[in-house]
């Protein structure tokens, strides 16, 4: 058992996602078969296209990139607010097939963190809860029940942050409305550190779609109202 540190990767995207994205633009008013505008779309920088087609707002053709990330060290409470966002593909490592018994990691909250007696208590409620999912486990093997029909009533013992491991796909419109959502600094933060990383890696691969990406204030008023965490200025 032992701390988790926060890991995303992007594993896979759409090939040049923003030429993708301006022929599916273009292709709506182009008289032009296919290959002549893919051919044209190959020979000219589209980077002044694609951002006046953000401007614009439509958004329809930036659905057709699709980026996927392996994510890892994140805890349960961050992947139940991640599979939320539902224009996505999820594939998450299993607490039933993957057995727990030779330790946990978990993921500690920074505030918990710095508290060096709350850090403590922390890390000894990880291990009890160790404990009880191994002696669980033990007494249900006893009974003949094994496998994941053990581990799969065991694991009611763990908690929200025992560490998992997630694939994750989505388009860049819905990366663009989740980084919105997540990457505001009233998001929880474990999950605005996921996203903030996610977008780090997209905007390598597509700069254009992804230059006004994150929270909703950098190109526009803070949506939350009451609620604004009142650093506009410093955020963007």
């Amino acid at each position: 058992m032992s701390e988790a540190k926060l890991k995303v990767i992007l594993l896979r995207y759409t090939p040049d996602p923003e030429e993708t994205v301006a022929m599916a633009a273009k292709l709506c008013y182009s008289p032009s078969d296919i290959e002549g505008l893919r051919a044209r779309i190959k020979t000219k920088d589209q980077r002044i296209f694609v951002e006046r087609l953000m401007k614009m707002g439509h958004m329809t053709p930036v659905e057709h990139a699709s980026f996927t990330f392996a994510v890892e060290g994140i805890s349960r409470a961050c992947s139940h607010q991640l599979v939320r966002h539902r224009l996505a593909s999820y594939s998450q490592q299993s607490q039933r097939y993957v057995s727990e018994e030779t330790g946990f990691d978990y993921v500690i909250p920074p505030t918990i963190r710095e508290d060096k007696m709350l850090k403590e208590y922390f890390e000894d409620s990880m291990a009890e809860a160790q404990k009880a999912y191994n002696h669980i486990v033990k007494k249900l093997n006893e009974k003949g029940i094994k496998g994941e029909a053990a581990n799969q009533d065991a694991r009611f013992v763990l908690p929200n942050a025992c560490e998992t491991k997630i694939m994750v796909t989505m388009n860049a419109r819905e990366l663009l409305h989740f980084f919105r959502q997540r990457c505001c600094l009233r998001a929880q933060w474990e999950i605005r550190a996921m996203a903030e990383e996610m977008l780090a890696r997209v905007k390598e691969v597509a700069p254009t779609i992804f230059s006004k990406a994150g929270p909703a204030c950098i190109s526009g008023p803070c949506p939350e109202g009451e609620y604004t965490c009142g650093k506009i200025k410093e955020v963007r």
